[in-house]
């Protein structure tokens, strides 16, 4: 007869990497989820003519914090790596759109979630790549 143990906890192969300050990390991107999904999803479906490309990057920045949300969740050598990809293609659209935000302001007739490098959301979406990056370097 199996050990109760050893059946209920039966072993995964994953590494965490959701433990300390890890939690905090997949705690801001789950907000930053809510936000960005809510924020793109209201804007998209009410009115897209008026600024289609800063509501379609404000789409894509919630695609990226879905993503790394269930990456980091997950677990596993290979949610780190895809992680650790998506993090830096995060930080490239935020560096991007936030010097094109701040270089041409009138390319965006409303702002984005990555617009002037986050400031809508208290540069949390410049941070939180460069944060997410080295803890999944770290782990």
């Amino acid at each position: 007869m199996p050990d109760a143990d050893t059946t209920t906890a039966a072993p995964t192969g994953r590494k965490r990497l959701v433990s300390g300050p890890g939690l905090l990390l997949v705690w801001l991107y789950g907000v930053m989820v809510v936000g960005a999904v809510s924020r793109s999803a209201f804007q998209i479906s009410t009115e897209f003519d008026r600024a289609p490309l800063a509501y379609a990057l404000s789409a894509v920045a919630a695609l990226a914090y879905a993503f790394i949300t269930y990456s980091l969740v997950r677990g596993g050598e290979t949610a780190r790596k895809a992680a650790l990809v998506c993090c830096a293609a995060e930080l490239a659209g935020v560096l991007a759109v936030g010097t094109w935000t701040v270089l041409r302001p009138e390319s965006f007739p409303d702002t984005t979630v990555w617009s002037q490098f986050g400031l809508g959301y208290l540069f949390i979406p410049v941070i939180l790549p460069i944060t997410g990056m080295l803890w999944l370097r770290k782990r």
